[in-house]
């Protein structure tokens, strides 16, 4: 079960590191880039979503996760 949830996890991940990295290349971040020397909320809350949905995904695929057999 662990597995397909890995899987998942690690897809979204990659997916919302992307939307991250398009939302940090946009115009609206390039403004808020120019007066605060940093790019938008939104282009940082989703690299950080992304990162770490990524590396939990990857670590339950991984086999992270031990079995209960005995």
């Amino acid at each position: 079960m662990n597995k397909p949830l890995g899987i998942a996890l690690l897809a979204v991940g990659i997916l919302l590191i992307v939307f991250g990295l398009n939302a940090s290349d946009s115009f609206g971040s390039d403004v808020s880039r120019f007066f605060t020397g940093k790019p938008t909320d939104k282009a940082i809350w989703l690299l950080v979503g992304g990162i770490i949905s990524a590396g939990v995904g990857g670590f339950m695929w991984l086999g992270g996760g031990r079995s209960a057999k005995s």
